[in-house]
């Protein structure tokens, strides 16, 4: 059985919104919440950035949701990946089951703020997959001494456990990265795409999950869907372009640094840039179509995020019109 979740979108909504509308999604039939890492807003008019970590807890502790964060860069910019690893050992131990650890290789937009050199993608990714190393080590529960090209541990272990360690997924819409996600980590997260590039996508995941013998039929596979939803199809349009115009920029956003700059290449966003990256309808049967062909595709988690301020109507509607009449497969069982 496959979750689909709620996204909580910290750019835009104040914390104590969020955390009533993820206990209203629970109400309505959501069973899981991914919930985003931001220190800006893409735009200054989405208006917020709370600190998702201060969050978390809250969530755990008020609902049985599974939940994760989705996604946070521990890359030694905001967040060292040792403190990420303590976080996540913690919420894991505290709900048990209930968390994942989802990780990126981030942005400037919110990573430039400590005023350091901002390196090249290729970098990025280097520097990531060397603290997915350092949080999967810590994982384990023993002393660790690290001496690696971009971190050094000195003795660090974690006291606080979980008895098994949470999943780490790899954000990604990177054949590259989705490979080594197979290969090293326990999931994929990957936002909604042309069948094509989301297909070449799961391949990849596949052929690394295979190269370490790992069967990748028993691992998370998680899409972000973005969706504006409203009462016609004017009204979603129109809340598109307002809310969320980032999502009409279908170019590399991680080296832009200031929400500012952000809006004002938003002025450039044309309806028809949202092509397979939103989901802009009034009719929910639609919503249902697309979510069960992502189900049909692969995807054993999909989180949904409407871009819109009408965040309890959205919830709502999903609830009575859309999660009732998904279809999942059967879960695997063990041979």
């Amino acid at each position: 059985m496959g979750h689909l979740g709620y996204c909580a979108s910290f750019e835009q909504f104040h914390p104590r919104d969020l955390l009533r509308w993820s206990q209203l999604a629970e109400q309505s039939g959501f069973d899981a919440v991914l919930a985003s890492d931001h220190f800006h807003p893409w735009t200054p008019e989405q208006g917020q950035s709370g600190f998702v970590w201060s969050w978390l807890g809250a969530l755990g502790a008020t609902t049985r949701l599974r939940f994760g964060v989705g996604v946070t860069a521990p890359i030694g910019f905001r967040y060292h990946p040792a403190i990420i690893a303590q976080a996540a050992a913690t919420l894991e131990a505290m709900f048990p089951g209930r968390f994942w650890l989802g990780v990126g290789a981030g942005e400037a937009l919110n990573e430039h703020i400590v005023g350091r050199y901002w390196p090249e993608a290729p970098e990025r990714i280097r520097i990531l997959l060397e603290a997915i190393d350092v949080i999967q080590q810590l994982f384990t529960g023993k002393v660790v001494k690290y001496s690696g090209r971009y971190f050094t541990l000195e003795s660090a272990r974690l006291y606080t456990m979980p008895e098994t360690p949470p999943p780490v997924i790899v954000g990604t819409a990177g054949p590259y990265m989705s490979e080594r996600a197979g290969e090293r980590c326990d999931g994929i997260l990957t936002p909604g795409a042309a069948d094509e590039k989301l297909r070449q996508l799961l391949s990849r995941f596949e052929k690394g999950a295979r190269s370490a013998g790992k069967d990748p039929v028993r691992m998370p596979r998680l899409l972000q869907l973005h969706v504006s939803w409203a009462e016609t199809d004017e009204e979603a349009l129109e809340q598109a372009m307002r809310e969320w115009p980032n999502g009409g920029m279908a170019f590399p956003k991680a080296d832009i640094r200031n929400p500012e700059d952000f809006a004002a290449m938003a002025r450039l966003v044309r309806p028809e840039h949202f092509q397979n990256r939103v989901l802009i309808s009034a009719d929910l049967e639609q919503h249902r179509e697309q979510i069960q062909h992502y189900i049909d595709l692969g995807f054993t988690e999909i989180y949904v995020h409407n871009v819109g301020r009408n965040q309890e109507a959205f919830i709502k509607a999903y609830g009575e019109h859309v999660i009732p009449k998904l279809r999942w497969p059967e879960p695997v069982t063990a041979s």
